[in-house]
């Protein structure tokens, strides 16, 4: 297990053993905080804080601070650490063992009881190293992952295996095995202090935060420069904090709509980086889908993923080691046009109860008006929709184009697979994590904090942490991501609501404390990101479009996606609209390379179908901790 920690980044692995245990940690940079003492293990992969102690201090200082707080509080020792993280705490003196992640998830932990076992990692394939632990394809999961394009945490792909959620610590005691919260996201929504005062606090926080991001390695550090507001003022504060200019990286495309490469030179002239870019072609998809598939832990099928692997891959070569991310800032201060188009939503909600049902719905929803609108009646049809989706509670309605949904389960899956599965349980996981967000304190959650909430945890910690950080991997650098620095994150939380959403005016309180610092146009400009025109250019790149069909007709074998489905989505489907259903081809397309890297049975009526992959993923931790009498034990992480 330890052989497979450095694979891409040849990190030093530092290694301890003591009365039947073993740790390992390897990460780049030299620093390694473990720490051993009479049976007590402790051991922390990532970039972890701790009050009174600096991480240069030396390799212990952080880790052996931490095993004082352990004995004397337990689990809730977690509470004195910061940064990024991923901690095992092994302690055979007492039969007991901690695991936890950092307050936004930014680096995974993996675990699985097998009999009395207890074995966990920060990657399913170092855990598949154990010959003692199995893996089993969980139907279930492979439906949250068509339905979100992912697997939400807690969940995993594999029956029985689960993830800890941001915040949250694993505490193995004589066999027990107990799972909380040792942090959780705390909103104050009346904001006092003048804007003046919060505009000072929030350039000093922003600005440490990057300096802890670039830390004191001496290989150069990056940026991801896509022309937003979250990553020029990043590109911006690393020559404020460093005194160098930033070394930036952006991609483009060659396809109308696509390309913001304009934003990216305009922002990097603003900040005066040393600025690098590449055009990602069809060509380049093609080559990077399989080592990608097999790179990422679960399925995934976030198709940016693979320009933030080139865009790292550039850097890498040009001998930078860390990439920092704007990722985070939309989900702290408001910055996804969804929050507008929700708030829009939540208006028709004011009108009165007598006045929507009396009148607006039925006028609109008489059956002269159902049979089809053309011309001036257009306007009704838009009013009907509008008050389809404002009357479908959240978050349920925050799915409106859900392709699954679209096309409805029975529609795309296979009989007996949808036998299988529970078609509401995507939806219910979505709704437990809405209904179990943070509340303030007195009364209820504003619209705007609770969808920021759910995103925290869904979209950020599920999806783009995951993206970036994976691709980081196989490119051979590491991620990081100044955004979610503690202290930041705790500031976002205490802005008003208006400072996040003013009418439809997304992150007002961010762009006007960053005027002075960002373009004006990019202040204006419209949130885009780093999306791939796979639909346009399936329908104009042969070779690729014969992978990703060769990849579907593989799938259809194996009893999860109907063959008539797949049929009508390589034909009028994708001629009908090349960039929706062509984000199908690419989620299935995905999940077949994922499933051919990864062999293993599938529970319950699905089929398993024969058809060679290798497995080129990166492993970035494991271990195992037996409980009740046993010792045994191993960790390891790499950044």
């Amino acid at each position: 297990m330890v052989a497979l920690l450095s694979r891409f980044d040849r990190a030093p692995v530092q290694l301890l053993l003591a009365d039947g245990c073993a740790v390992a940690v390897a990460q780049a940079g030299g620093v390694h905080h473990i720490y051993r003492h009479d049976g007590l293990l402790v051991a922390l992969w990532g970039h972890p804080r701790i009050e009174g102690c600096t991480e240069q201090e030396d390799d212990q200082g952080v880790a052996q601070r931490l095993a004082l707080l352990w004995r004397a509080r337990g689990p809730q020792a977690c509470q004195a650490l910061s940064g990024s993280f991923a901690l095992a705490i092994l302690d055979s003196t007492a039969g007991e063992a901690l695991l936890a992640v950092d307050r936004a998830g930014s680096l995974p932990l993996h675990h699985v009881r097998q009999g009395p076992a207890l074995y966990f990692a920060s990657s399913p394939e170092a855990l598949l190293a154990q010959s003692e632990v199995h893996a089993v394809i969980e139907p279930q999961a492979l439906y949250s992952y068509l339905f979100f394009h992912m697997v939400p945490a807690p969940a995993s792909i594999y029956r029985g295996w689960q993830r800890l959620l941001p915040g949250q610590y694993l505490h193995c005691r004589d066999g027990n095995v107990c799972i909380g919260s040792y942090w959780a996201l705390r909103f104050q929504e009346h904001q006092s202090d003048s804007f003046a005062s919060r505009q000072q606090s929030f350039l000093r926080l922003l600005r440490q935060a990057v300096e802890r991001s670039l830390g004191n390695d001496p290989a150069p550090c990056g940026v991801f420069l896509s022309g937003g507001t979250d990553s020029t003022t990043i590109a911006a504060m690393v020559r404020q904090a460093s005194g160098q200019p930033a070394r930036s990286y952006s991609i483009g495309f060659d396809a109308p709509g696509y390309d913001e490469m304009a934003y990216a030179r305009l922002a990097a002239r603003h900040v005066g980086s040393v600025h690098h870019e590449y055009y990602v072609t069809p060509g380049d998809v093609l080559a990077a889908i399989p080592a990608m598939a097999a790179a990422f832990d679960q399925p995934f099928g976030n198709a940016s993923a693979v320009a933030a692997y080139y865009c790292a891959r550039m850097a890498s070569e040009d001998g930078v080691t860390r990439m920092l991310g704007g990722d985070g800032g939309d989900e702290l201060f408001g910055g996804n046009t969804r929050y507008a188009h929700q708030a829009l939503l939540s208006l028709y909600e004011r009108v009165p109860a007598l006045l929507r049902q009396g009148c607006i719905e039925p006028l609109l929803f008489q059956q002269r008006f159902c049979r089809g609108f053309a011309g001036p009646w257009r306007l009704f049809a838009k009013a009907r929709r509008y008050i389809e989706l404002a009357t479908t509670p959240l978050p349920r309605r925050l799915e409106s184009h859900n392709l699954l949904l679209h096309h409805g389960p029975r529609t795309v899956l296979d009989p007996a697979f949808l036998a299988s599965i529970d078609p509401d349980g995507a939806l219910a996981s979505l709704s437990g994590a809405w209904w179990q967000r943070p509340e303030r304190q007195p009364g209820q959650l504003s619209q705007i904090n609770a969808l920021l909430a759910l995103d925290m945890r869904f979209t950020l910690a599920d999806n783009d942490l995951p993206k970036v950080r994976q691709a980081c991997e196989l490119a051979g650098v590491e991620a990081a991501f100044p955004m979610l620095d503690d202290e930041l994150m705790a500031f976002a939380a205490c802005l008003s609501p208006r400072d996040k959403l003013h009418g439809r005016q997304l992150r007002p309180f961010f762009k006007r404390a960053l005027l002075g610092v960002l373009p004006p146009a990019i202040v204006r400009k419209q949130k885009h990101g780093f999306g791939l025109p796979f639909g346009l250019w399936l329908t104009q790149h042969a070779p690729l479009r014969a992978f990703a069909f060769d990849s579907l007709s593989a799938l259809r074998r194996r009893g999860i996606v109907r063959a008539d489905f797949i049929e009508m989505l390589q034909g009028p489907l994708l001629r009908e609209h090349p960039a929706y259903h062509g984000t199908m081809v690419w989620i299935l397309m995905m999940l077949e390379q994922w499933l051919q890297a990864h062999p293993a049975p599938m529970a319950g009526t699905v089929r398993t179908v024969d058809v060679s992959g290798t497995i080129d993923g990166n492993i970035s931790g494991a271990g195992s901790a037996t409980a009740a009498t046993e010792s045994q034990v191993r960790l390891g992480a790499t950044a």
